[in-house]
């Protein structure tokens, strides 16, 4: 031994077989490497925009793009326009007399692989459903209507064919007229379509409904008005389990939990109404829904009078993206809630407005006058906090208030791209 000591080889080897002997150790032993974080989506540029408006014959669209608004003359047509990125368009009507009486507010949207509207059923208003292909290729859609008793609208909807250019005006009383509360899913199976509806009441009052965010399990509705009338919370369960769904209320005074209306119970495939005009109290204000199963909800608000006006609003993402409503006019606010804490906004109106920032308190809803003159568009921009809100139309007359609700899509500005990954599956059949 000690002659292989002496020799420097000797030693040499040693010192390997030492080293490898603690690398060998060290590696075993080594601690599990941490996963990679999950990658989130990526927010990119919009560079084109197609936003659709079903026409109204006579009236006039307002058309927003940065420091600029337009206004173009309608014909009875849909109205179609393209532009770059931000892109924003839209139109309020007014009318004082017959079926018809009310504001009616509508922003022209894009064309999308799915839309979803919750609002009043064909038993108890008309209903008229408006599906545009812009395009230069024919389209196929799928309408399927979930009421209270569940599905109901058969096959009556499905694989409906819209040529390229073509506009179809549907009466869903022909789909499904005995609903009397109601969940529309249009489905795009091929081409671009664009989807709005109009509603009026049988009791009077006419609006659009606007587009409800898709099935989530967590849905916030903001931008209820304050004030007299009713308030109807709608939600749907389209999937195939039942839904218990836990309501919370952002008001202007408190964040709080309706008493005696803490959860409302939906089952699979269909809608439930409940009243929340109490629990609300006359306030603005939002709700909160939590569900273990995805849902889609909506609002309806009836104004006060002799003769009443009716506004919608849905579920709606947060100002993260920002946002604009290209046509406003006098009487109009913001309603904005904040929720997990402090939320900040930068609000501007277009064309003659200075941006001014406006701080909402945490687990609170402030309304915000818009105090342009004429038709005008308004700017939103997140500053800092988890912002809900929507733009709200009053005004109010001998007979009876007149009310238009707009809740505060994402602008067109910016989306979120979901991330890629290399896989082999898709070129396995």
């Amino acid at each position: 031994m000690k002659a292989f000591v002496e020799n420097r080889f000797g030693l040499l080897a040693l010192v390997v077989v030492a080293l490898t002997a603690m690398y060998g150790a060290a590696y075993v032993t080594r601690p599990a490497p941490l996963p990679p974080p999950p990658a989130g989506p990526r927010k990119v540029a919009v560079e084109s925009v197609t936003a659709v408006c079903p026409g109204t014959k006579g009236e006039q669209v307002d058309v927003y793009l940065p420091d600029t608004l337009n206004r173009e003359k309608m014909d009875a047509g849909p109205y179609v326009t393209k532009g770059p990125g931000a892109l924003e368009a839209g139109y309020v009507t007014r009318t004082t007399k017959g079926a018809g009486r009310g504001l009616a507010g509508v922003r022209c949207t894009e064309p999308s692989p799915e839309t979803w509207l919750v609002g009043p059923g064909p038993a108890d208003a008309d209903v008229r459903l408006h599906l545009a292909n812009a395009d230069k290729a024919p389209a196929l859609t799928d309408i399927q209507i979930h009421a209270a008793e569940g599905v109901v609208s058969g096959d009556k909807g499905i694989g409906l064919e819209i040529a390229p250019g073509e506009h179809k005006e549907i009466d869903l009383k022909t789909l499904a007229p005995s609903a009397d509360i109601m969940a529309v899913s249009v489905t795009t199976v091929f081409g671009r379509v664009a989807v709005a509806a109009r509603t009026t009441l049988d009791t009077g009052g006419v609006d659009w409904l606007p587009a409800a965010a898709p099935p989530s399990t967590r849905a916030v509705v903001p931008g209820i008005p304050g004030g007299g009338g009713r308030r109807q919370l709608l939600v749907a369960a389209p999937g195939e389990s039942d839904a218990a769904v836990r309501l919370k209320a952002v008001s202007e005074d408190a964040e709080y939990v309706m008493k005696g209306r803490e959860t409302l119970d939906v089952p699979a495939g269909s809608v439930a109404a409940l009243d929340v005009t109490t629990g609300v109290g006359g306030s603005s204000a939002a709700l909160v829904l939590t569900s273990p199963v995805p849902i889609v909800a909506g609002l309806v608000a009836t104004g006060t009078g002799s003769r009443s006006d009716v506004a919608f609003t849905a579920g709606t993402p947060s100002l993260d993206l920002g946002s604009a409503v290209a046509g406003n006019r006098a009487g109009s606010r913001l309603v904005l809630t904040a929720l997990g804490g402090p939320g900040k906004v930068r609000v501007r109106e277009v064309p003659d407005g200075d941006a001014f920032d406006v701080e909402v308190p945490a687990g609170r809803t402030k309304n915000v006058r818009l105090k342009a003159k004429g038709s005008f568009a308004v700017v939103v921009t997140p500053v800092s906090g988890e912002v809900y809100g929507a733009r709200v139309v009053e005004e109010r007359l001998k007979s009876g208030l007149l009310l238009t609700a707009q809740p505060l899509s994402p602008a067109r500005m910016w989306t979120l791209l979901p991330p890629l990954t290399d896989t082999a599956r898709v070129v396995v059949p």
